[in-house]
């Protein structure tokens, strides 16, 4: 599993024009599934996201969770982080989970996320998305559950 993490100020998802899921400050997690995930790969992800200490403290230190700060998440389903270009101008996908894998793993991760008691908004799986996203900051994280980066 890859994510792209950002501390927001506030972000949404538009999908046919309509919102379909709206944070404010908190964390946006773009996020795929990858064709060897479990469910077990999305509670660790979950964990990860949930205590990943990128929020201020009283001396503006990032010392603080998105549990700590008392902020949400907007997880949006991105299959394309698993796009390979090395080598190549069309990026190859084979190694993000095929459509049904792929929704499961990204659903799991969303149970997970909410059973830590963190508010959660989403985009729309397999959909266009229009993402709008405040960085603060700017700060962008990025894991890999095969710790790849």
């Amino acid at each position: 599993m890859r994510a792209v993490v950002q501390r927001v100020s506030r972000a949404r998802v538009l999908v046919d024009g309509r919102v379909t899921g709206e944070i404010g400050p908190g964390l946006v997690v773009l996020v795929a599934v990858g064709r060897d995930d479990s469910p077990a790969t999305a509670a660790v992800m979950a964990e990860k996201v949930a205590h990943l200490r990128i929020f201020g403290d009283e001396q503006g230190k990032m010392n603080r969770s998105v549990l700590d700060a008392g902020g949400a998440v907007l997880a949006v389903s991105q299959f394309t982080l698993y796009g390979d270009a090395r080598g190549q101008r069309r990026p190859s996908f084979l190694g993000a989970a095929p459509p049904e894998q792929g929704k499961a793993g990204y659903e799991e991760f969303v149970r997970a996320l909410e059973a830590l008691n963190i508010p959660v908004a989403t985009g729309v799986f397999q959909a266009h998305m229009s993402v709008e996203i405040v960085n603060d900051g700017p700060v962008t994280i990025l894991l890999d559950s095969e710790k790849v980066f």
